[in-house]
């Protein structure tokens, strides 16, 4: 009886499982048929579909917002590296400018030396700066140029303003030259205008000379031009020195102290010229102009009739 209780329980535990599978085909079978012949299915899933959408919606909103803010993520990062890719570009051409802008500026500096070599009739030599005397009591300039290239102590330094200084120190390759405003440089000079003739000092200020002793009645005025007077034989006469800037008693009231601005550029420039010497200029050809023909006066001596017709009686 053991047997036949286990046994029958089994089935009854088998068929209970069974039976809700058997339904559930059953049931899947019937909405199949009902699907395929009355068409239930998408009507049921159109219905479904309106009632899922908002859900649908909800649930890829996340996925969305995320593609938006992708997008303009890639949009903003292009951008910007657009924008990094033309301000490279900008200052590469920026820097070109401002290159030929120098090359341009070192151009006229040098057309303006070799006028000023053109027109003065001079034998120079231009030589490059190597290096400028930061002291700020001293005003010289180091040269690229020394005695193996034909420099001497005493030659003078100009440039397309005027004159610039003298050579003071000479090496193999280098020479130093003292420039006009250095406070222990003296230069003669002259008033273009008047002719009036004087000394100007250097004063240590990198644009300032000073002439000290003017006499009152002296023909001397602000903004006159002041040039080599070719006194003492160390500069050329006639060159560009400064232009006076102001004229102003001393303190004895009986002279006059003026104050000129030089006209080399001395802080400007890579190039100087040193003066070797003077051309002189060939004296002007004259041609032969040749001798006007004058007739020979007539000696033909007048008949003897003639004489005694004119004398008198």
């Amino acid at each position: 009886m053991v047997y036949a209780s286990s046994s029958s329980k089994r089935f009854s535990d088998s068929a209970s499982e069974t039976l809700p599978l058997l339904a559930y085909l059953i049931l899947a079978s019937a909405l199949m048929l009902t699907d395929h012949r009355m068409n239930f299915g998408s009507q049921v899933r159109s219905q479904l579909s309106v009632v899922i959408e908002p859900i649908w919606w909800l649930a890829s909103l996340p996925a969305r917002m995320w593609s938006g803010v992708d997008d303009e993520l890639a949009t903003r990062q292009a951008l910007q590296d657009s924008n990094e890719k033309l301000v490279r570009q900008l200052q590469i051409v920026n820097a070109r400018m401002q290159r030929m802008s120098a090359i341009n500026d070192e151009n006229q500096r040098l057309r303006d030396l070799l006028n000023a070599n053109r027109n003065g009739s001079l034998r120079v030599r231009m030589v490059s700066i190597l290096d400028v005397d930061l002291n700020p009591y001293r005003q010289r300039i180091v040269l690229d140029a020394g005695v193996r290239q034909g420099v001497k102590v005493g030659q003078a330094v100009m440039d397309a303003g005027g004159i610039l200084g003298q050579v003071i120190e000479v090496s193999d390759n280098k020479a130093t030259a003292l420039l006009v405003t250095d406070a222990d440089h003296a230069i003669p000079v002259q008033v273009a205008r008047s002719g009036f003739r004087s000394i100007a000092f250097g004063t240590g200020e990198p644009d300032s000379l000073m002439i000290s002793d003017i006499p009152q009645s002296a023909d001397i005025r602000k903004g006159d031009l002041l040039v080599t007077s070719g006194m003492g034989g160390r500069f050329p006469a006639g060159f560009p020195v400064a232009i006076v800037d102001s004229l102003n008693p001393n303190d004895t009231g009986l002279f006059m102290v003026g104050r000129a601005k030089p006209a080399a550029r001395l802080d400007r420039g890579l190039e100087v010229l040193l003066i070797n010497e003077i051309i002189p200029s060939p004296p002007p050809i004259i041609s032969p102009v040749p001798a006007a023909v004058i007739p020979a006066a007539n000696t033909t001596p007048l008949p003897a009739a003639a004489e005694t017709k004119n004398k008198k009686p």
